[in-house]
């Protein structure tokens, strides 16, 4: 059988991999002995005080590298391709997939529908389940990879089959009973479609996926993204006012009831619930150690906490200069908000706060991380901008400065001539980048 080939891409400055003089182009062949063929076996492989490399040079050469270490400690290699492997794709036909719902002609990563458990390791990604083989779990439970992220949707097996379009869809807490057992910890997740998994399936999803705790560490409700390129689709309904208000005292009533029961709130609610309602975002306190804030679960609360804090310990002084904040619909009153405190705070300082209307993916998509360059610059064209204009890093690429239509941060700039800072969630970073 022919060794897996990994290439090497990048070598971090004062790692491991530095001192042995490990190149990038070099390759990756062995580590103690064994072929390496995907990113489960490298991490499990490199958890030892003592391994032994064997590297192919980019000149040719074969050798082998004897290291010591930590246990846990990285070597710093960075591969050609983050899985060592090439990525499993989604066998669903889920009726409210967003992927479905991209227009022609963007870039062809952005269809890839990716549904592989490695990715929910590295990366964070949620995997429905369906894609994976007794073998894939065998690798999960031997390795220990822990959380797994998991979208589940429904608990009723035949509803999920149906919103998934996959007869094996329900698998999927038979697979999570084998995680539990384990000792896998995982997060679930809950696309919610009006009037499908809503009502009382979602009180009863609640229910089901409660008695997984504290293996199943948290649950998120997050609303469908509709777009306007629905054609053909499913038909979808955004969640209004009334709706929204409807979801959140379900959510309310479970985290009061599994409080006293299992000593958690267990499942937490996506911000865009509390906006659709015009209800007030709850306290900090209420998101517990934030298990879901990569997926939107508490993160206007944890940013509006750290902003606060960092306001408190700052000095008011004068600030004489003018910036902008562009940001979506869904959190352009939450911005504002915050811009208002800081013009009170620093004499001078006056922040102009743009709402971007999503006109690419149509009126019904809020969220800032789906903003497209295209409509930053047709709707901030002879806008007072002042400085510089601030952008959040939600729109961009993870180490990328290039949006989801392919415009990048430098042509923004170019439009529009004015220079750009991006801005991250967290509150104290977001006052020090207006202020300084």
């Amino acid at each position: 059988m022919k060794t897996k080939e990994n290439v090497i891409i990048k070598v971090e400055k004062g790692s491991i991999a530095e001192e042995l003089g490990i190149e990038p182009g070099d390759i990756l062949m062995t580590i103690n002995g064994k072929a390496v063929e995907d990113v489960f076996d490298y991490r499990f492989l490199i958890n030892d005080e003592y391994i032994e490399l064997g590297i192919k040079t980019k000149q040719g050469e074969e050798c082998l590298a004897e290291i010591e270490k930590d246990y846990d400690e990285d070597l710093g290699i960075i591969f050609e391709s983050g899985l060592m492997d090439d990525a499993k794709s989604c066998k669903n036909k889920c009726i409210f997939c967003f992927i479905d719902q991209l227009p022609k002609g963007m870039r062809s990563t952005l269809y890839f529908k990716d549904d592989d458990s490695r990715l929910s390791f590295l990366q964070g990604n949620y995997v429905t389940l369906t894609n994976m083989k007794d073998e894939d779990l065998d690798r999960i439970i031997y390795y220990h990879l822990s959380p797994i992220n998991i979208s589940v949707h429904t608990t009723d097996m035949e509803l999920r089959k149906k919103m998934l379009k996959n007869p094996n869809a329900d698998k999927v807490l038979k697979n999570m009973d084998r995680l539990a057992e384990a000792g896998i910890e995982m997060n679930l997740q809950i696309v919610l479609c009006k009037g499908i998994n809503d009502g009382l399936v979602l009180e009863k999803s609640i229910s089901d996926l409660s008695k997984y705790y504290p293996h199943a560490r948290s649950l998120s409700v997050v609303p469908v993204g509709i777009t306007k390129y629905r054609d053909g689709l499913y038909p979808m309904e955004p969640f209004g006012k009334d709706d929204s208000k409807e979801v959140i005292d379900i959510i309310e009533k479970w985290q009061q009831k599994l409080k006293k029961e299992i000593g958690s709130s267990f499942v937490f609610i996506a911000d865009e619930f509390y906006i659709n309602a015009d209800i007030e975002i709850p306290p900090s306190e209420r998101y517990e150690d934030f298990p879901q804030i990569e997926n939107g679960v508490g993160m206007i609360a944890l940013m509006k906490h750290e902003f606060e804090k960092k306001m408190h310990r700052t000095k008011s002084k004068s600030i004489p200069k003018t910036v902008s904040i562009a940001t979506g619909e869904a959190a352009y009153d939450f911005i504002k908000s915050l811009a208002v405190k800081m013009e009170e705070k620093f004499k001078g300082l006056k922040i102009n706060v743009y709402c971007i209307k999503n006109e690419f993916f149509g009126g019904k998509v809020s969220v800032a991380g789906l903003l497209t360059g295209q409509d930053i610059i047709n709707q901030l064209k002879d806008k007072e901008i002042g400085e510089y204009l601030c952008l959040p890093e939600d729109l961009l690429r993870d180490g990328e400065d290039v949006l989801l239509d392919d415009i990048r941060i430098c042509d923004i700039e170019k439009a529009l001539n004015i220079k750009i800072k991006v801005t991250g969630n967290d509150g104290e970073k977001f006052v020090d980048t207006i202020i300084k």
